[in-house]
């Protein structure tokens, strides 16, 4: 199973229709992207695009809000 981290747009400039500002998004971990000051991120379409790590700050949810967002899409698990 994919590990993901919980992250929220707080800067969608130059990506208005991959991003919405203050969004919740999933984010996979990738070390590579890391290295590069890039973000994995499941954008609007449901596929995982690299974006700037600084449009996105990490957030804490509730084991519960977590699951519900995994069975909001489970294509994208």
């Amino acid at each position: 199973m994919l590990k993901y981290d919980f992250v929220i747009c707080i800067d969608n400039k130059d990506n208005e229709a991959s991003l919405e500002r203050f969004k919740v998004y999933r984010a996979l971990k990738d070390d590579q992207a890391k290295i590069q000051n890039l973000l994995r991120v499941i954008d609007e379409s449901g596929e995982d695009y690299l974006f700037p790590s600084n449009h996105f700050v990490p957030i804490s949810l509730p084991q519960t809000v977590q699951d519900a967002m995994m069975l909001e899409n489970p294509l994208n698990r």
